[in-house]
This record gives C-alpha cells, sequence and structure tokens, in this order.
C-alpha cells in the first residue's frame, strides 16, 4: 500500500477516509443523562419547572415573561434553538388559559424575530410534540419549539453519524440571542 492509500482495515488509529467531528457533550443525552428521575408528572423532577430558579446564564435562559419563558434547547436540532415553556406544568396545549396561550404566541413570534435579527436563518420548524410518542422528549411539560433554519443545514451528519453539529457553544448562543431580544 502505497503512501496515499487509504487503509479501511479497520484497525485503530490507522487513517481512512472519515473526517471526524469530536461531540463527546452529545454521549449526556444520548446515555440520557439529562433525563429527569422519577415521576415526570412531578414538578420537583421536571427540567422545565426547575429551570426558572437558576440564572438565566445557567438555565441557558434568553427572555422570561409573566406565564411563559424562552430557553435554549440543551440538545438542540440547530444553533439557536429555541423552546417557550409556560411555568406552569402542563402536558397539554388545551391545558393553557387564554393569558398564557397569548404569551406563549407573543413569545414564540419574537423568538423568531430575533432570532432573524440575530442570525439571519432562511426559515423556520415551529412546533410542539404533544406525548412522548409524537416525539415529546419531556411529555409532561409542554413546550414549543423554534428551530432556526438554513439552505444545506439538512445533511448526513444527523442521519449516518447521529451528530448535529453546532457552530456555537450554548452559553454564547444565550448571551447573543437575549441581547437581541426585544425588551
Amino acid at each position: 500500500m502505497s503512501s496515499n492509500d487509504v487503509d479501511v482495515s479497520g484497525a485503530v488509529g490507522d487513517a481512512d477516509a472519515f473526517e471526524r467531528i469530536w461531540t463527546p457533550h452529545r454521549m449526556a443525552y444520548i446515555n440520557g443523562e439529562s433525563k429527569p428521575a422519577g415521576d415526570p408528572d412531578d414538578p420537583a423532577v421536571c427540567p422545565f419547572c426547575v429551570i426558572p430558579s437558576k440564572s438565566d446564564g445557567e438555565g441557558l435562559i434568553v427572555a422570561r415573561g409573566s406565564l411563559v419563558y424562552a430557553v435554549l434547547n440543551l440538545y438542540p436540532y440547530n444553533a439557536g434553538h429555541l423552546l417557550v415553556v409556560p411555568y406552569r406544568h402542563m402536558p397539554d396545549i388545551t391545558d393553557l388559559t387564554a393569558d398564557e396561550a397569548a404569551e406563549l404566541a407573543l413569545f414564540t413570534q419574537q423568538a423568531v424575530s430575533t432570532l432573524r435579527s440575530a442570525s439571519h436563518p432562511h426559515g423556520f420548524n415551529l412546533g410542539v410534540n404533544l406525548g412522548s410518542v409524537a416525539g415529546a422528549g419531556i411529555a409532561a411539560h409542554l413546550h414549543q419549539h423554534i428551530v432556526p433554519r438554513w439552505g444545506g443545514d439538512t445533511n448526513f451528519m444527523p442521519v449516518v453519524g447521529r451528530t448535529r453539529v453546532l457552530p456555537q457553544l450554548l452559553h454564547d448562543t444565550r448571551d447573543l440571542l437575549a441581547s437581541v431580544w426585544p425588551a
């Protein structure tokens, strides 16, 4: 084999045709370390109930309202992936009061405006997953996803590598979005 040939024998440490992007922080998610322990209906262990008791920086909170708050997703689909979360622990959108629904909608609008101003995405995915079978990771506490999208951001990494490549640390993204969020 010449020095330009690629060794595909699979020996550890040998050169092959693949580039590697190491994302060791994802192991916490893969291993389920972020999942609440105990009864998921118990607000004492619900991450969305605990986050507001933390500082904005520690909790990755971008903005706080009277009835909802905006927080970065700890395991984002894309950089800037925000969640709008009611303070009140509830599993379903039909459980929202009219005031909670109005503030959730307002914060969703503000999240889109903030992300447009800060990151210039080409589009967005907005969504609520009701129930674990619908994809809710924390089904016991309602939350709205705001995912910024850019042309070409869907690629082989999430599908083949089960890895998301994010260009910015979460705390840096939180600081940027918090500085742009409407007063």
